[in-house]
């Protein structure tokens, strides 16, 4: 201690030289420098994490946001592939009912025209009989019945038959 109070002592001048720059320091008001510009940092540096989470909640809040957004969108895709699924389904029955009705008419159209050609075959084939039972009357009539008499009684049968035939 007793170093530090001799003035020929070099830690002397040290003492008294920093006693002197620590008082330079206070008159010149350093240290409220000093403090205000660790504050205005502190401050700066507070401000800085607040912005900071505000924008991690907001963030956040738009993070799920978009994926609300995404559930209903994939929820909207799911209800549209239903009703797509439904649609299809529904044409497909309608369109083997379709078809069903659409061959049971040609069905019936093809009958119809079977029974209309049988129909035809058996008026040709009767007309045919018919014709070969007058030519084959005549010729016997005109054997057997020779002369006027006989003429009178072809052209009569024949002309009785045609009607009572058709």
């Amino acid at each position: 201690m007793s170093e530090f109070l001799d003035p020929h002592s070099t830690t002397f001048w040290v003492l008294v030289s920093f006693v002197l720059f620590m008082g330079l320091l206070a008159y010149y008001g350093v240290p409220a420098v000093i403090g205000k510009a660790l504050d205005s940092r502190a401050d700066a540096i507070r401000k800085e994490l607040d912005d900071a989470r505000k924008l991690r909640e907001d963030a956040q809040a738009l993070l799920a946001d978009y994926q609300g957004k995404a559930r209903a969108a994939e929820d909207e895709a799911r209800s549209i592939i239903d009703a797509a699924k439904r649609e299809a389904e529904t044409l497909a029955s309608e369109a083997r009912k379709s078809l069903a009705e659409s061959i049971e008419r040609r069905s019936k159209m093809a009958e119809n025209k079977i029974a209309r050609a049988e129909t035809q075959a058996v008026s040709e084939v009767r007309a045919a009989a018919v014709d070969a039972a007058m030519f084959a009357s005549e010729q016997l009539l005109k054997t057997r019945a020779a002369g006027a008499t006989g003429e009178a009684l072809i052209k009569e049968a024949i002309a009785g038959l045609k009607g009572k035939l058709n």
